[in-house]
């Protein structure tokens, strides 16, 4: 999937996963209920720092935290963006 849009430094454009909507056992949980996902798919990556170039490649699974980042929208699409520092790893 190809985005109109180029993070600057070291930063990395997110689309987070879909929110669970029942949980395992069937119930369906409210939209106030419902956590946000903390996982999501890089989108775009910027180019890094100056010394330190970027890790993570469009296509990786990666974990971030709770209240990381800010959220936007592009095209219709929620998307998160986050420094490379905040996030906590690949999923692999």
């Amino acid at each position: 999937m190809s985005v109109n849009f180029k993070p600057l430094a070291d930063r990395v454009l997110i689309e987070p996963n879909v929110a669970e909507t029942t949980t395992a056992s069937g119930i369906i949980i409210p939209d106030t209920a419902k956590e946000k996902p903390q996982e999501g798919t890089v989108v775009a990556v910027g180019p890094g720092k100056k010394d330190e170039p970027t890790t993570v490649k469009v296509g990786d699974r990666v974990l971030y935290g709770k209240y990381s980042g800010s959220e936007l929208k592009l095209d219709g699409t929620d998307y998160l963006i986050v420094k490379e520092g905040d996030l906590l790893g690949i999923v692999g």
